[in-house]
């Protein structure tokens, strides 16, 4: 768990020190006051990037002069099950960022992963929901990536050969490359492709299946509607979701059949990068745009289910982790009427340690615990209750 956060010239964030080693912290303010920017500095320190998918550069302060614009975060990290306490400080100095875990400064963000897993609840996930399908691929991959490292290694690889093939086929379209030397390139990455791509789509199938069975369980217990799953579609098409996956070989042969058609777009237009998920409903008669339940819900239900997915994706951390994340809920209860807002902190999952933004006029006090910390939020300075 965290047990302090200081912050230097973080968004509006004032240089300090702040305690954070309860189970519960609470952070209470009106909008624009830093909440959120708090939150976000935890995550950095988690990922070293940015749950709003903002570049690193925007993280710093506003005011600081053009070419000054440096800025870190830096957090201490307890565990019951360690007498040794581990440290992560994440800095961004001229343009250019570094992370040092325990006095080691490191290369790959990767190595964060499994330090301090934190699960972030926040307004930007309601684009899982009502957004594009590589906002739902991102999600899901990351929910695999959260205790998968080998899934992540896969998925890198992956981008890395279809970022080189799809340069090749933007040269071929303008003819800036020799055909016949540029076909012989291509028949050994869309090996490469197929290879690392058939492991997603195997991972991401049964994923999908696992995931569905949590995540429906929770929306008909929270929104009394059952039947709600999440379906996965492979861009790379097959005739039986049970089917077993083709070779290598026969995918590479797929691509080589169709790389006319790739030539002239400029990108390869089939594969795991361009798979699908749905929101479905099983019933009689249930039928939806393009099949998706998201696209026929109402604003509440598609809240609701963008809430639900990460308290899934927290759930199925720990059954395939056997560990219990952090959790940063920014806002999460107050779009919530009173009966949703009660079944919703029922389904809430285990946790390590949990952060939850209020607004002042909220009831956050009847949520407290003897333990609980308190801060108030006033123009970026954090200030005990």
């Amino acid at each position: 768990m965290f047990k302090s956060l200081r912050t230097v010239s973080f968004r509006n964030l004032a240089d300090t020190d702040t305690d954070v080693s309860g189970t519960d912290v609470f952070l209470v303010g009106e909008n624009g006051q830093g909440k959120t920017n708090f939150l976000e500095a935890l995550y950095f320190c988690a990922y070293a990037s940015s749950f709003r998918g903002v570049k690193d550069g925007d993280l710093a302060r506003m005011d600081l002069p053009e070419g000054t614009r440096d800025f870190s975060a830096a957090t201490e990290l307890c565990s019951p099950e360690s007498v040794i306490n581990r440290t992560i400080l994440v800095k961004y100095e001229k343009s250019r960022k570094s992370i040092v875990l325990d006095g080691k400064k490191i290369e790959d963000r990767r190595d964060l992963l499994e330090t301090i897993p934190c699960v972030v609840f926040c307004h930007e996930d309601m684009e899982f929901v009502s957004g594009s399908q590589e906002r739902r691929r991102w999600f899901f991959d990351q929910t695999q990536s959260l205790y998968d490292p080998v899934y992540l290694d896969d998925l890198r690889k992956y981008k890395r050969v279809l970022k080189t093939r799809n340069a090749i086929l933007r040269d071929c379209r303008f003819g800036l490359s020799g055909r016949s030397a540029a076909e012989a390139v291509l028949d050994a990455l869309d090996l490469q492709l197929a290879e690392y791509g058939l492991r997603l789509m195997e991972k991401r199938r049964k994923e999908a299946e696992r995931f569905s069975a949590v995540f429906g369980a929770l929306y008909g217990e929270v929104s009394g509607i059952d039947g709600i799953g999440v379906t996965y579609l492979s861009s790379w098409k097959e005739s039986s979701r049970k089917q077993a996956l083709p070779e290598p070989s026969a995918v590479a042969g797929y691509l080589a059949a169709r790389r006319e058609v790739d030539i002239s777009a400029g990108l390869t237009a089939k594969g795991p990068h361009r798979d699908r998920y749905l929101f479905i409903r099983n019933g009689p008669g249930e039928t939806y745009r393009d099949g998706d339940f998201s696209g026929a819900a109402s604003t509440g239900q598609r809240r609701l289910l963008a809430l639900l997915l990460r308290v899934a994706q927290a759930r199925c951390f720990s059954e395939n982790s056997g560990k219990t994340p952090v959790l940063l809920l920014d806002d999460v209860l107050l779009e919530l009427d009173g009966e949703k807002r009660r079944r919703f902190l029922s389904v809430m999952p285990a946790y390590e340690q949990a952060f939850f933004t209020f607004l002042p006029e909220e009831p956050y006090k009847r949520y407290c615990r003897s333990d609980t910390l308190v801060y108030h939020v006033s123009d970026g300075v954090i200030s005990e209750s």
